[in-house]
């Protein structure tokens, strides 16, 4: 029998993973997390897509028959962050409840609802707002893919090669909003591609989109059915896994990710109809993805980065170019210079993509420190193994927050207090840029410096901080 097949296999139920373990892992491990983690981005790619489906549909709506406010666009845009993030809590603790290739499989078969609700709601100019509201919602499924995706993962890696997996893992998830605001203008029969794709003549699909993905989330369904592991020794229950709700670098994380990631989705989604609102003369749909692709790829770098020179620093160094970036956003929409926005803006993009990965490299990392200076001599192996499966749970807890940027955000650039929608984009900037500079002084009094906190912060945040 070999053994390796047999138990490693995909679709099986694995007894036996110590990761920690070199000889196990060059032996058998690697492989095992590597395929793992390929089935992982498929499924997150997707949900990201679906999630950031009414990002690039809302701009393209009037153009389909349907007659809704700036204000009406951004909150269909900002909807399906807010639920979201609220999923992701429930979706991180399913992992270690009904296993990780047991979850992906139904979290893939959930985008059928919102994918096949917005092809039938986009081919009736009648359907009324408050339905779009609803069915906007539901995309918000797409966006707890995210939580229950990086919690299966973490359990799959040593914590010394976390930092790079856990950013590839969610990198090709976040890519997933490059390529839905890419691709959707061409498939639906709009102009794209920098113009090398003309608008169809028939007008718009929407339908096109909807059908697309919901058959793609039954082919990410049955792979990850087949190919995906459960890991027997990371199961736990809610109850231990909301421990980590009583510890403080739970919360001091979940803020900074708000301003890191809740900036890259946030962004995101408002992207194409801040440069429809602001540059009238620019077609949003061949420059809206660039944005998401730059922040996406900028992920794991950040993960690197983090391993190589520690959390702390180079989340302090993200914070700062996000000030810097959104300085020269303001200054562009002042002189409404559409190259000196777009570069500024993919800036900081760059930025909170680093910062993405730096931070959620300090989490394992934060949580296995821990474990093994409170661990007996002779319990540090079991203290590493509740580490991980409580940084998984810390990882979920701060991605929900996180995401609540992607709700904020757009909700603040149509702003209906302010009557003029670009002076709302205008002072939408200045307060982001404010509260940057919150999450650098936060960043800095917690983890930049040698303070006498539960686990001193230089060892916390990173060994080269």
């Amino acid at each position: 029998m070999n053994t390796y097949r047999d138990t490693y296999r995909g679709g099986a139920t694995i007894q036996h993973w110590t990761p920690e373990d070199e000889t196990f892992w060059e032996t058998t491990g690697k492989d095992v997390a590597r395929r793992n983690l390929t089935w992982s981005i498929f499924s997150e790619h997707l949900g990201f897509s679906v999630w950031l489906l009414w990002s690039v549909s809302a701009a393209l709506l009037p153009g389909a028959g349907f007659t809704f406010t700036v204000g009406q666009l951004f909150l269909l845009v900002a909807i399906p962050n807010l639920v979201g993030a609220l999923i992701r809590l429930p979706y991180t603790f399913a992992v270690p409840r009904f296993g990780g290739r047991n979850w992906t499989v139904v979290s893939a078969l959930a985008l059928l609802v919102p994918t096949l609700l917005f092809a039938w709601a986009v081919q009736h100019p009648t359907t009324p707002y408050w339905v779009f509201c609803l069915i906007a919602a539901t995309a918000g499924l797409g966006g707890g893919n995210f939580a229950s995706s990086m919690a299966n993962i973490n359990f799959f890696y040593p914590t010394r090669k976390k930092g790079v997996a856990l950013g590839l893992n969610a990198a090709g998830g976040n890519l997933g909003v490059a390529v839905i605001q890419f691709f959707l203008p061409i498939i639906v029969g709009g102009a794209g591609a920098f113009g090398l794709v003309k608008a169809s003549a028939g007008g718009f699909h929407l339908e096109r989109a909807g059908y697309l993905y919901a058959a793609l989330a039954v082919v990410a369904a049955g792979a990850a059915w087949f190919c995906m592991n459960n890991l027997a020794g990371a199961k736990s229950s809610p109850r231990e896994q909301l421990k980590v709700v009583r510890y403080r670098h739970t919360w001091v994380m979940s803020f900074l990710y708000i301003g890191t990631f809740g900036s890259f989705i946030g962004y995101s989604a408002a992207m194409p109809l801040l440069i429809k609102l602001n540059f009238t003369e620019i077609n949003f749909a061949y420059f809206a993805f660039l944005g998401a692709l730059v922040g996406s790829v900028a992920r794991p770098f950040g993960g690197w980065l983090a391993d190589t020179y520690g959390g702390a620093r180079i989340t302090l160094a993200t914070f700062a170019a996000m000030i810097v970036g959104n300085l020269g956003v303001i200054w562009s929409l002042a002189v409404l210079e559409f190259p000196l926005f777009l570069a500024a803006f993919l800036f900081v993009f760059a930025a909170s993509g680093i910062g993405n990965g730096s931070t959620y490299r300090m989490i394992p990392l934060i949580l296995a420190t821990e474990a093994r200076r409170n661990a007996p001599a002779d319990g540090v192996d079991a203290a590493l193994v509740t580490a991980t499966k409580e940084s998984s749970a810390v990882i979920g807890i701060a991605g929900a927050v996180g995401a609540l940027g992607g709700f904020l955000i757009p909700m603040t650039f149509g702003a209906p207090w302010i009557d003029d929608p670009v002076a709302a984009v205008k002072v939408a900037f200045a307060v982001f840029t404010g509260f940057y500079a919150i999450c650098l002084t936060t960043t800095w009094l917690v983890y930049g410096r040698n303070v006498s906190v539960p686990g001193r912060a230089r060892s916390l945040a990173g060994a080269s901080v």
